[in-house]
């Protein structure tokens, strides 16, 4: 729900906390939790379109990067972090951008725990161990 200051509010299905976000920390669709990353299944086909019928809960289960192309001397830029979220009603996966305001502690959680996952066919694929290096990169942690 967007309130007339621009702001989406609600509160988490997983964790219970009141989720209150400016549109101008990054992303422009808030879905899921900045605290335990839980979403919820709200998108159909396109991200934002809002037309599920699911409306079940999506674990944070890994995390991938976005594909960005290649810069002027055609050496490949590397995307922004992404959350891999499975619906734990009909299974589906999508992806979400991650906000400026979510847990990196929470994120770095997600990553750990996702290491041992088995190969889940993704349009990107999701993080491994040589990837801990960009990850803590752009989390301002190197």
């Amino acid at each position: 729900m967007i309130n007339n200051y621009g702001f989406a509010k609600f509160v988490c299905g997983h964790c219970g906390r009141e989720v209150v976000s400016d549109k101008s920390i990054g992303t422009k669709q808030r879905n899921h939790c900045p605290f335990c990353l839980w979403s919820k299944h709200v998108d159909d086909q396109v991200s934002g379109d809002r037309k599920s019928d699911c409306y079940g809960d999506m674990e944070p289960i890994a995390l991938t990067f976005r594909e960005e192309g290649v810069d002027k001397y055609g050496k490949k830029r590397q995307g922004e972090i992404m959350l891999v979220h499975r619906c734990i009603k009909c299974q589906k996966i999508s992806l979400n951008r991650i906000a400026g305001d979510d847990d990196e502690d929470e994120i770095i959680n997600i990553y750990n725990k996702s290491l041992g996952l088995p190969i889940i066919d993704l349009r990107y694929p999701i993080l491994k161990e040589n990837d801990a290096t960009e990850l803590y990169r752009q989390l301002g942690k190197s």
